[in-house]
C-alpha cells in the first residue's frame, strides 16, 4: 500500500512542479491558451495522444467493448491509430495550423466565426462546447475513481475531489505549456505501463496461448451456439463494432480539445513528424488497451453485475487488475492517472478559453484587457472543474449510465456538430453558413433527442455509440449538400505556404512559381 501511495504522490508533485515551471509562459492569452504556438512535434504528439486516451478508454471503452466483442475490440485501437491519429494529422494538421494562424483564431468557435464571417456561429459553437464537454469530463473522473477505489479503498467522492484539485493547480498556474509538458511525461508512463500490464495479465492466465484457449471456449452471450466468437477478429457483432470504431476514431476530427493541438504546433514540418509519433503512440496505448479488454470474459464470474443481471462494464478492467502485485497496481494507477489528468486538463482549458474568448469577450464584457482575459480564463477553468466534478458525483450516485455511454453522448454531439464544418471549411471555399447551422442542428439535435428518449422510454437509436457515429457521418454529408443550394461564404482556402499545404499542393505551387519565373526571364 505504501508503494502505491508513494508513486501517486511523486506523480502529483511532478505535475505541480511542471505547472510552476511553466508559469512564465502564461503572461499572454496566446501563451496561456496555445503556448505561444511554439510547441514541438514530440510534445504536440504526446499531448494529442494523452488527451485522446484517458480512463474513459482504458476503463470504460476497453472494458465494455472488450467484454462484448473479445479480441476483435482491438480493431477500435487500430482505427484510433490509423483514422483517429495518422489521417487526422495528415488531413487536418497542416491546414488547421496555417489557417488558424492566418485568421488569428485561438479556439474552434473563433475559427468558425472568422472562417464563416458569423458572430452567431461563434457563440453557438461556444455554447455547444461548454454544454457537451461536461459529460465527457465527468466520464474521465468516473473511470479514474473506480481504479482508485479498487487500489486504495478510498471513497469515490474523495477521488473525484482530489483529482479536480490537482488538475486545477497545475493548469491554472502553467496553462497550455504545463499541460503539454505533463502530457509528455504522462505519455511515457502510459507506454511503459500498458506494456507491463498486458504482460502481467497474460502471465496471470497461463500465458498468451492459454488465455486464448480459455477465451475460445466461452460461447457468445447472444448466440450460445457460436463458439470461439471472442477470439475471432470479426467478433460476435461486427456491425456494432464498426460503430465503435467510427465514433472513437473519426470523432477526434471534430473535437475542439483535439484539433487545438494543431493550432499550437510550431511549424509545418513538425506536423509531419508529429503524425508518425502520434500514430505509434496510439497503436501501443489504444491497441494495447482494447486488446487487454478483449480478455475480460475470462473474469465474468468475478465482475460486478446490476440487479437485473447486466454486467457493470466499468468493473471489468479493475477486476482484471485487482490480482496483480502492488507494484504493478501502483503503475496502473499512475498510468490511468496520467491519461486522465492530461485529458481533463485539455478539456477544462478548452472550455474556459472558449467561454472567455468566444462568449464573454466583446459580448458580455467590452474592451477586455489581456490581464482581465487571463483572470477570466483562470476563474472559469476552476468553475468548469467544479461543475464537471459535481456532475461526476451525481452520475455515480444515481447510476445514470456507464462511462462509455456518457462519453458517447459528448463525442456524438460535439463531433456531429463540428466535423463537417471544420473539415470542409479547411478545404473548400464553397461552404455556406446555412450548411454549418444545419450540421450544428443535426449533431446536437440527434444526440439530445436520442438521449432524452432513452431517459424517458425507448431511444431512437439503441446505442449512444452508434447514434454518435451516425451524427458524424451525417455532418460530413450535410455540409457540402446544403452548400450546393445556398450562398457560399467567400474565402480563399488555398494554402499560401509550405506550413499549410500538403506535399503535392506545395510542390505544384513551387513548380508553378518556377515556371512563371522562367517565362518572365525568357
Amino acid at each position: 500500500m505504501f508503494l502505491k501511495f508513494l508513486l501517486v504522490l511523486v506523480f502529483v508533485a511532478i505535475a505541480v512542479a511542471v505547472g510552476l515551471y511553466c508559469r512564465k509562459t502564461t503572461t499572454t492569452v496566446d501563451g496561456f491558451v496555445l503556448g505561444g504556438r511554439k510547441v514541438g512535434p514530440w510534445m504536440s504528439a504526446f499531448a494529442y495522444g494523452t488527451s485522446y486516451f484517458s480512463a474513459v478508454v482504458f476503463v470504460g471503452y476497453a472494458g465494455q467493448f472488450g467484454f462484448k466483442y473479445g479480441i476483435a475490440a482491438t480493431w477500435a485501437g487500430i482505427g484510433n491509430a490509423i483514422l483517429g491519429s495518422l489521417l487526422a494529422w495528415w488531413v487536418l494538421g497542416p491546414r488547421a495550423r496555417e489557417m488558424t494562424h492566418r485568421l488569428g483564431a485561438q479556439t474552434m468557435p473563433e475559427f468558425f466565426g472568422k472562417r464563416y464571417n458569423s458572430k452567431a456561429l461563434r457563440i453557438a459553437a461556444a455554447a455547444i462546447i461548454f454544454v457537451f464537454l461536461i459529460p465527457y469530463t465527468a466520464s474521465v473522473y468516473n473511470g479514474l475513481s473506480r481504479l482508485f477505489g479498487m487500489a486504495f479503498n478510498l471513497p469515490y467522492d474523495a477521488c473525484v475531489i482530489g483529482m479536480a484539485v490537482v488538475t486545477c493547480i497545475y493548469v491554472v498556474i502553467g496553462g497550455y505549456m504545463a499541460t503539454v509538458m505533463n502530457d509528455f511525461i504522462q505519455g511515457i508512463i502510459m507506454l511503459l505501463g500498458i506494456t507491463a500490464v498486458i504482460v502481467a495479465v497474460m502471465m496471470n492466465n497461463g500465458g498468451f496461448s492459454e488465455a486464448i484457449n480459455q477465451l475460445s471456449q466461452i460461447p457468445a452471450a447472444d448466440n450460445p451456439a457460436l463458439n470461439g466468437a471472442y477470439v475471432s477478429w470479426f467478433g460476435p457483432d461486427l456491425l456494432n463494432l464498426v460503430g465503435v470504431v467510427i465514433l472513437t476514431s473519426l470523432g477526434t476530427w471534430g473535437l475542439p480539445q483535439m484539433v487545438q493541438k494543431f493550432y499550437a504546433i510550431k511549424s509545418g514540418p513538425a506536423v509531419k513528424q508529429g503524425a508518425i509519433i502520434s500514430t505509434l503512440f496510439a497503436f501501443v496505448v489504444a491497441g494495447g488497451s482494447y486488446f487487454l479488454g478483449g480478455f475480460g470474459r475470462l473474469y465474468e464470474d468475478q465482475i460486478e453485475y446490476a440487479a437485473n443481471g447486466t454486467p457493470i462494464y466499468d468493473s471489468v478492467i479493475p477486476t482484471m487488475l485487482s490480482t496483480l502485485p502492488d507494484v504493478l497496481i501502483g503503475l496502473v494507477i499512475v498510468l490511468v492517472l496520467s491519461a486522465s489528468m492530461s485529458t481533463l486538463s485539455s478539456l477544462v482549458l478548452t472550455s474556459s478559453s472558449t467561454l472567455t474568448i468566444d462568449l464573454i469577450k466583446d459580448n458580455l464584457v467590452k474592451d477586455m484587457t489581456e490581464k482581465k482575459q487571463l483572470l477570466y480564463l483562470r476563474v472559469l477553468l476552476v468553475v468548469f472543474v467544479v461543475v464537471s466534478a459535481a456532475i461526476a458525483l451525481l452520475q455515480y450516485h444515481s447510476s445514470i449510465v456507464f462511462i462509455a455511454q456518457l462519453m458517447g453522448y459528448s463525442w456524438g454531439a460535439l463531433a456531429g456538430a463540428f466535423l463537417g464544418p471544420f473539415l470542409w471549411g479547411l478545404y473548400s471555399g464553397k461552404i455556406s453558413r446555412p450548411a454549418v447551422w444545419c450540421s450544428f442542428a443535426v449533431g446536437v439535435g440527434l444526440t439530445a433527442v436520442n438521449m432524452i428518449m432513452g431517459f424517458v422510454g425507448t431511444p431512437l437509436i439503441a446505442s449512444p455509440i452508434n447514434c454518435g457515429a451516425l451524427a458524424m457521418l451525417l455532418s460530413l454529408v450535410i455540409v457540402p449538400v446544403v452548400s450546393l443550394f445556398t450562398k457560399a461564404v467567400p474565402f480563399d482556402v488555398e494554402p499560401p505556404s509550405a506550413q499549410g499545404a500538403i506535399d503535392r499542393e506545395y510542390e505544384h505551387e513551387v513548380m508553378h512559381e518556377l515556371e512563371a519565373e522562367a517565362a518572365h526571364e525568357g
